[in-house]
């Protein structure tokens, strides 16, 4: 740790503002004599034509001070960048975007100036790299260190990424703006010239200067606190480890904090506004909970003293994981016991282990480059659930994991996927990379590949990768190389043709998983049962293309560790799939891919889908839970694609009369509404209702069960929420006028009344659909200082209120900008909104950009989500049409591909399935 005495030998002068020149001592540079003079900016060229930095000069350590301004919401700073010279050169590169500089010079290791005449250097931009570049008249030389130093001033980011301003209001109705930053992946240039890729690792010193009523946060502890003559307040931070410029964070604001502490001695504390520090005493517990859980799980400690998580009002994302300083939305971390769910509770939860996961796999091994992102957020997401279930049993988030693999199948069946670990190079396609694939598949097959390795063999494999990588980066073969190591199991068989597929007792990792993260998509496993024998065939599973077509892709191979159980024993078997696999001749039925562990989709040919459905008639216990839920998915699947009729699915899924078990039930129920959301926007009155009366039939006991209340597990209370939801919605009478009665109970009370949390989002969506119940709602989100109460305000607005709603959350006051993405894709759902909420993304594409950046999360979400469930061919030349009208950032992005092969799927689908599906309801409904 450097001493505040030994600070002070390093010079930080903040740009232009009288306030704060002269406020510190620094040591003025020496001068050299004998040099010669520069040339002019005018005179050079920019000497780099690469969007990636060159590798000649790397940082090692940055000094920087910073002075928001947050009434002018401004702010000036400098920072000194302590580099290693590894080819003579006349050139530092390096990124900014945004920033006035006004200055820049280069000192030696003494500090000083390597330019006598002009001491102030050229500085070079091209904001097409958002790169800068600055000439120093005398060469640096190979295995020499200089400093870099440079003044630079800029506005606070009016949006989401850099150091940008956000605000919130008090109690006492006054907007308090506070600054914070959000530097994932590409935006630390928005706030400081840096080297701003994951691979140019350094320290961080970071000073930052404040008003007295405010308080100051970065990802390490504050060394010492020091009065300025015109009044400010400069906190200086500790030295932080070697880390990427993404995870380096600061914010100034007026928060107030609770704290607590890990058993190893790290202090944790939760930030929010004033107002809701009630809500912050549960993710305390959480944080510190997981931080232990961690600490033990990886067997390495947390390596900083603290860990800083701070609700911050405008956020785009659910939250960041910069290194001891973790950021989040405010319904990611603040959990209010009287308005928040049980699956708000989860969501906070769940999104806590996520980002502390981070600390570990991220922050201390970083991948080399953005196209290995899996690493960060496919291993996060994984243990996100590995977290979860080992500190709060009681949220069942086993119950989660499937859907978090059917959400990665549903993309990764598209012919618009990619592989996991996928070529990009500018900031746009930088953020595409943190898509499904990246977090899903990447979770998926690291469930896959501890299931077949072993808990034990898993752990200790990514142990030795934290452990060789620390502080380090990594890309994807080392982390194979890691869990190579696996002595050969004897129930591990070689795959049929792969030679050498074994080195000695060692199973060859690397080749097995290449398959699975350097090629799109994921296999189709085709059963065939003759006699005591499976036949096993692979292809690539898609739902775009039929098997028949022209464009069918090339063949695909994965090495497939395939489990399967029978009706002769409740052993799980497990071995590399092969062409053929002997299960005894005494077996009745063999279900593959037991509990989903592996990241496939089977279908079962000739009568294998038949004897599935009879075992899941009158034997449906046979199997479990998941089990059930998996095979109700793939019969969708295979539907869409067009391997199984429609009608063997819906035969399949009837049995769920008699389930019991919340998650296989609502994956049937789910099947069934989004079919319903699909054929309610095609203007058919008859098939909607009929659709709507045999849903309300086939769920009429599960509804009827439910009380509106808090009470029952985890899975009791999910059902609860999604059923009377989706009651209600269809317009039962009983669900609406329980739901009425509790409204007007709430409105009687001036919305004092405390709802059951689990049935608040139905009883509002009911509620919203007059001119009164709109008006109270609208009071109460503009009042109401609980974002998980807002958020179910929202809900599935009506048709009257829609043009409404997307008025308020494109002007940005009253509905937050973070929330407008959502508010869209609430609107598309309503069957009287969806072409509502399209025609807003066409008419305000330049507005939902610039709100939002090219290929963020937020317009990927919006483009899918209001494109999902148009089903015709005029939808989808319209689609197609405004894309060609943007073409130029339409052609950046892969989400443009995806969204045309949604609709596409749709298409085909309706082709395929409307008039089975109108004779199959006429049967049931008779």
């Amino acid at each position: 740790m450097l001493s505040v005495r030994l600070l002070g030998l390093f010079f930080f002068l903040l740009l232009g503002g009288g306030q704060c020149q002269g406020s510190e001592s620094t040591l003025s540079p020496h001068h050299p004599e004998g040099e010669t003079f520069s040339p002019g900016a005018d005179s050079l060229s920019f000497p780099w034509s690469r969007v990636r930095l060159p590798r000649y000069i790397v940082p090692l350590h940055y000094r920087l001070l910073l002075h928001p301004n947050l009434t002018k919401l401004s702010y000036t700073g400098s920072v000194q960048i302590q580099v290693d010279v590894q080819n003579n050169t006349n050139w530092v590169v390096l990124h900014s975007k945004g920033l006035q500089i006004s200055s820049a010079t280069i000192l030696d290791e003494n500090l000083a100036h390597l330019s006598d005449k002009v001491p102030v250097l050229p500085v070079l931009h091209n904001p097409s790299h958002e790169q800068i570049g600055i000439f120093s008249p005398r060469v640096l030389s190979s295995g020499q260190k200089y400093f870099l130093y440079i003044e630079f001033a800029a506005e606070l980011a009016d949006g989401f990424y850099g150091f940008y301003r956000s605000s919130y209001t008090s109690s006492t109705g006054e907007t308090r703006t506070l600054a914070s930053t959000h530097f994932e992946p590409t935006s630390a240039r928005m706030a400081f010239p840096c080297f701003d890729e994951p691979s140019f690792k350094a320290s961080f010193s970071v000073r930052l200067r404040r008003s007295p009523e405010f308080i100051s946060l970065s990802n390490m502890p504050v060394m010492e606190t020091v009065e300025l003559a015109d009044g400010l307040m400069e906190d200086q931070f500790a030295e932080s480890v070697k880390m990427s410029t993404y995870l380096v964070a600061f914010v100034v604001c007026d928060f107030k904090s609770v704290t607590g502490t890990t058993s190893s001695g790290v202090q944790v504390s939760i930030y929010a506004a004033p107002e809701k520090w009630l809500q912050t005493h549960y993710a305390l517990e959480v944080a510190v909970k997981m931080l232990d859980f961690y600490e033990d799980y990886f067997n390495i400690k947390y390596p900083l003293p603290k860990q800083d998580l701070i609700a911050i009002p405008d956020f785009q994302s659910g939250a960041m994981e910069n290194w001891g300083l973790t950021t989040y939305r405010e319904t990611s971390l603040l959990f209010d016991p009287h308005t928040s769910s049980i699956s708000d509770r989860l969501w906070v939860t769940m999104v806590i282990g996520h980002e502390l996961a981070h600390q570990w796999f991220g922050n201390l091994v970083t991948m080399k480059w953005w196209n290995d992102i899996w690493l960060n957020e496919g291993f996060a997401r994984y243990m996100e659930y590995i977290s979860v279930e080992a500190t709060y049993p009681d949220l069942k988030v086993e119950e989660y994991l499937l859907h978090t693999c059917f959400a990665a199948v549903g993309l990764d069946s598209l012919n618009s996927s990619r592989p996991i670990s996928s070529p990009a190079e500018n900031p746009t396609q930088i953020k595409e990379m943190f898509d499904t694939v990246s977090y899903d598949k990447g979770a998926c097959i690291l469930h896959m590949l501890r299931h077949f390795l072993s808990d034990n063999v898993f752990q200790s494999g990514i142990v030795r990768y934290l452990r060789k990588y620390s502080y380090s980066n990594a890309h994807n073969q080392d982390l194979w190389e890691s869990l190579g190591n696996v002595r050969r199991c004897k129930h591990l068989t070689p795959m049929l043709g792969q030679k050498k597929f074994y080195h000695g007792e060692h199973l060859d990792l690397k080749a097995m998983m290449n398959t699975w993260t350097l090629q799109k998509g994921l296999p189709l496993v085709t059963v065939t049962r003759k006699g005591r024998r499976l036949l096993l065939k692979q292809e690539r599973f898609l739902r775009t293309v039929a098997p028949t077509d022209p464009l069918w892709p090339s063949l695909f191979l994965w090495h497939i560790p395939l489990t399967y159980r029978t009706d002769s024993s409740s052993t799980i078997h497990r071995h590399l799939m092969t062409s053929l696999t002997d299960v005894g001749e005494e077996v009745g039925w063999v279900k593959v891919n037991a509990d989903m562990t592996g990241y496939y989709v089977v279908h079962y040919e000739d009568e294998g889908w038949d004897v599935m459905s009879k075992l899941l008639r009158y034997n449906h216990t046979a199997l479990s839970y998941k089990d059930r839920t998996h095979l109700i998915h793939n019969s969708v699947q295979l539907v869409t694609a067009g391997y199984l009729s429609l009608d063997k699915a819906l035969d399949l899924i009837s049995y769920l009369t008699h389930e019991t078990h919340t998650v296989p039930f609502l994956q049937g129920l789910g099947f069934l509404e989004s079919i319903y959301h699909m054929t309610e926007k095609r203007d058919e009155p008859d098939l909607t209702r009929n659709f709507r009366t045999y849903i309300l039939q086939f769920a009429r006991a599960v509804i009827d069960g439910q009380t509106w209340s808090d009470d029952g597990s985890m899975s009791e209370r999910r059902l609860r929420s999604e059923v009377l939801l989706l009651a209600c919605y269809l317009e039962d009478p009983p669900c609406v006028e329980q739901a009425r009665l509790l409204f007007n109970h709430w409105l009687q009370s001036n919305g004092t009344l405390s709802l059951p949390t689990d049935v608040a989002e139905t009883v509002y969506s009911v509620g919203a659909q007059d001119d009164r119940g709109w008006d109270s709602l609208l009071h109460a989100y503009k009042t109401s200082i609980s974002e998980a109460q807002k958020s179910k305000f929202l809900l599935r607005p009506s048709h009257p209120l829609s043009h409404v709603l997307l008025q308020l959350g494109l002007e940005g006051r009253v509905i937050r900008t973070q929330d407008l993405s959502h508010l869209i894709l609430m609107v598309s759902r309503n069957s009287r909104g969806h072409y509502l909420a399209w025609d807003l993304v066409k008419k305000n594409w330049d507005t939902l950009v610039q709100k939002f950046q090219l290929g963020s999360f937020c317009i990927r979400h919006i483009i899918v989500g209001t494109t999902g469930q148009f089903s015709s061919p005029e939808d989808l030349a319209d689609v197609r049409l405004f894309f060609d009208s943007i073409q130029e950032q339409a052609s950046q992005m892969r989400v443009t591909q995806i969204a045309l092969d949604n609709v596409q799927k749709n298409v085909r689908w309706v082709q395929r399935n409307l008039e089975p599906l109108k004779k199959w309801l006429t049967q049931q409904i008779k």
